[in-house]
């Protein structure tokens, strides 16, 4: 454990090869293993390949089944407790209308988790609603998805520590990697 607490990287929507060659150079680098301690997995890495990229990252990794994931066996929804907190996981597409704030809530409550992590949209987004907080990674490579075709690639790593997370946003545009940084507590 760092002084950051547990590090988790949060991704999803890789849709590697349909709609994207690979995940951009600029986050391989960045993407170190043995550096977090847990990966959760929004879903559609849709090969093997991708799977075992992440089990090389860190030893504690959690995926949901997206709609194109060869891999069947992959849960629709997972709770993952990480220090103080109840962290529900699942790819997004179950949730309708896609990304909305109510019905994020609903499942949120269903789950009984602190933290919910959606994917499907391809957009990343930190949310706090009702007191409880929705995570989406967007998509790491980019992949165009059925609501837009312009997509920016992204991850989030969250550091847990305590009662409170840390989550750091990262996002390619061109050649540059921003980071944004958003804090909640328990």
């Amino acid at each position: 454990m760092s002084d950051f607490g547990e590090l988790v990287l949060v991704v999803g929507d890789f849709h590697i090869p349909h709609r994207a060659a690979n995940i951009p150079e600029k986050f391989q680098r960045m993407l170190v293993p043995n550096k977090m301690q847990h990966v959760l997995c929004t879903g559609n890495l849709v090969t093997k390949a991708q799977y075992d990229e992440l089990r090389n990252l860190a030893p504690n990794v959690h995926i949901v089944r997206g709609g194109f994931d060869d891999d069947s066996t992959y849960p629709d929804y997972k709770v993952i407790q990480i220090g103080q907190f109840k962290i529900g996981l699942m790819h997004g597409h179950q949730i309708v209308p896609w990304g909305d704030a109510h019905s994020l809530a609903m499942v949120q409550r269903q789950l009984d988790v602190d933290i919910l992590v959606t994917g499907h949209t391809h957009r990343n987004e930190v949310n706090e609603y009702e007191g409880k907080w929705f995570i989406n990674p967007g998509s790491i490579t980019g992949a165009y998805s059925t609501l837009t075709p312009e997509v920016t690639p992204s991850f989030i790593l969250l550091a847990i520590q305590g009662s409170k997370v840390v989550t750091y946003v990262y996002e390619l545009h061109g050649d540059q990697v921003d980071v944004s940084k958003s804090e909640f507590s328990k």
